[in-house]
């Protein structure tokens, strides 16, 4: 295996590791403060400082504001989707857990990837056959086993 797979490799599971711990963080902060909205745009705040210092440090250029006003307008909505993940994982971490959030949003992220990419959303499409369906179905128990409805903790 490539050192540049296994980096991203490494790099993907370290993230995985942070995302409990940031929606641990936020709703520790919003319960802490004025809530869960607060708490979120608090996060959203420090990343963007944190991203505006890394675009300075790297020097990475601007693009112009014409080649911005080309796009459509539909590409703006990562942003939205970023605050709505975060927003709800701030709201439902006291609720549910860290580990029920997690299983859940990778199941979403499963199933909807595995539609994206057979209808090639955004990129070349990908058909839905019966091994990615089968690994879907896998994520799905595993998430059912994590969360355990009906057993309060």
């Amino acid at each position: 295996m490539q050192p540049a797979m296994i980096g991203g490799i490494l790099l993907a599971l370290v993230v995985g590791v942070l995302l409990p711990l940031q929606a641990l963080i936020n709703a520790r902060l919003g319960q802490a403060t004025q809530g869960p909205l607060f708490a979120s745009f608090a996060s959203f705040l420090v990343g963007t400082l944190v991203l505006g210092a890394a675009l300075l440090v790297t020097r990475t250029p601007w693009p112009s504001t014409q080649a911005l006003g080309a796009q459509p307008p539909w590409v703006w909505l990562g942003g939205a989707i970023g605050a709505l993940y975060v927003l709800s994982a701030t709201v439902l971490v006291p609720r549910i857990g860290a580990a029920a959030l997690i299983c859940l949003v990778v199941f979403g992220q499963v199933a909807g990837s595995l539609l994206f990419d057979h209808y090639g959303v955004l990129n070349q499409a990908r058909v839905l056959d019966p091994w990615r369906l089968a690994g879907a179905a896998l994520v799905a128990v595993g998430a059912v086993m994590v969360v355990r409805p009906g057993q309060g903790g």
